[in-house]
């Protein structure tokens, strides 16, 4: 069993938290779209109140770990470790009572080259205990505007795990998907779940517009977010985000396994 000692110091030389890659320029400058209400960085969610920058400095600031100083404008963002393995703790809470209901879930990332096995490894341990791991709109087209213009995507499922990838490239070595920040893929998921009359998650488990878009409607989500992903955090703050976990979203895919592990360990599901 890995202890919270262990993880900590995993966190740290892992780079998931302490200084990490993500710049504080580029932080700073999702919180200044974030306050402008820009879709790129609200991931489908409509904040209830006014954000300004300082706002969200101040939100980032305890959620995180990150400087509040708003004169600290370059170098490396920084995640607080002890933040995050209290985030962790509470995303395994909800794990855990998902478990005892035998709730539905629904996983998807936007980042499946480095999270897809984080997110398939709790699918699997979920699917043990009798909770039902929803796929729906298996193959169906979204449209998602990209800096490089309207791009049509497929929705796709690895173990388990929703992702969004280019329509032709099913196969070997096509396994990760794209990556994406869009709330359309959640929306025509769940879209495709009401048509069917279907259940609807009782839980969805994921990052960027996965969890923003799944939370704007009402459903309880939890997930991973980077110092550049305020709308978690807003949303966390806000109330329709249970639990947004802040580390690294962009670290190796090994180095998300103890998580994993620690996470499982912590919501009583088998390994």
């Amino acid at each position: 069993m890995l202890s919270t000692g262990a993880l900590r110091a995993h966190l740290l030389a892992a780079g998931l938290a302490g200084p990490v890659a993500t710049s504080r320029e580029t932080s700073l400058r999702s919180y200044r779209l974030f306050a402008a209400r820009d879709p790129r960085v609200t991931l489908g969610l409509v904040p209830e109140r006014s954000w300004g920058e300082r706002d969200l400095l101040r939100l980032m600031a305890d959620k995180c770990g990150v400087s509040g100083d708003p004169e600290h404008r370059s170098g490396p963002d920084v995640i607080d470790p002890d933040r995050t393995l209290g985030a962790l703790d509470a995303f395994a809470g909800r794990l855990l009572e998902a478990a005892r209901r035998g709730a539905p879930v629904l996983f998807g990332t936007g980042h499946p080259h480095r999270l897809l096995g984080f997110y398939a490894g709790l699918a699997d341990a979920l699917s043990a205990v009798g909770c039902p791991v929803l796929t729906p709109a298996q193959g169906r087209c979204v449209d998602i505007t990209t800096r490089f213009g309207l791009r049509t995507y497929t929705i796709d499922y690895v173990r388990g795990v929703a992702l969004v990838r280019e329509p032709g490239t099913e196969g070997a070595g096509c396994e990760t998907g794209a990556h994406s920040h869009s709330p359309l893929p959640v929306r025509v998921a769940l879209e495709a779940l009401a048509d069917a009359g279907g259940p609807l998650p009782g839980l969805v488990v994921g990052d960027h517009g996965w969890v923003c878009g799944a939370g704007q409607l009402g459903i309880e989500a939890i997930g991973l977010a980077d110092t550049d992903d305020p709308a978690l955090f807003v949303g966390e703050a806000e109330g329709r985000v249970s639990v947004a976990v802040p580390l690294d979203d962009a670290v190796r895919s090994a180095y998300y396994g103890p998580l994993t592990r620690y996470v499982i360990n912590r919501a009583c599901l088998p390994q």
